[in-house]
């Protein structure tokens, strides 16, 4: 009796959370692809018409596809290419124009507060030009009472400490100790809380 040694295959969802690559012409890719496709549509529809607090909080529900704290705070616009991979505490804000690319995985601690056109983005493509279409999810991961300015970047793979600010414009590709004040482009620590 011969024992198997392959390796198991996991699911897609697993594999990109896990951060390997994945290449949309994977017959399994149509996973991604639905789930894409309905957070287009209930993004479309939060940001088409006014909607009241509990609206906006229901739909973000939604898009994220669980439970979330009834603190959470959030002012449409608001655009994610995935949505289910978006984790946020207590007390979160998240401010106008917003975009959360988060198929690596977004975790926001509470009392975090995100300011207008802020960007989270988890995913990268392929560096080699003839795997372009492949991509690579990392995660962020944000923590507790965190400010982020107007239109900063946060790049895949970062973690930003407890109490840290990062300044409106930075774009941070590196991790931000707890209670930094880190800004530029790309951000540096420039100070302290």
């Amino acid at each position: 009796m011969s024992v198997s040694t392959a390796i198991p295959v996991t699911d897609i969802l697993t594999r990109d959370r896990n951060g390997e690559p994945i290449d949309p012409a994977e017959p399994d890719y149509a996973v991604i692809g639905r789930i894409i496709n309905e957070t287009k549509r209930l993004c479309a529809e939060l940001n088409t018409d006014y909607h009241e607090t509990d609206e906006v909080h229901a739909m973000f529900e939604r898009i994220v596809g669980h439970p979330v704290d009834p603190t959470f705070r959030l002012n449409p616009p608001f655009h994610t290419d995935f949505g289910h991979n978006i984790e946020v505490g207590r007390d979160v804000f998240i401010n106008w124009g917003c975009t959360l690319m988060d198929r690596g995985g977004i975790s926001i601690g509470d009392g975090t507060f995100l300011g207008p056109n802020v960007q989270l983005i988890t995913i990268n493509h392929d560096r080699d030009p003839r795997k372009r279409a492949t991509t690579i999810s990392r995660p962020i991961v944000i923590g507790r009472n965190v400010w982020i300015g107007a239109s900063a970047i946060v790049l895949q793979n970062v973690t930003i400490g407890d109490g840290a600010t990062i300044g409106a414009g930075a774009v941070i590709t590196h991790d931000v100790p707890a209670g930094a004040i880190a800004a530029g482009v790309p951000a540096k620590v420039i100070g302290h809380v």
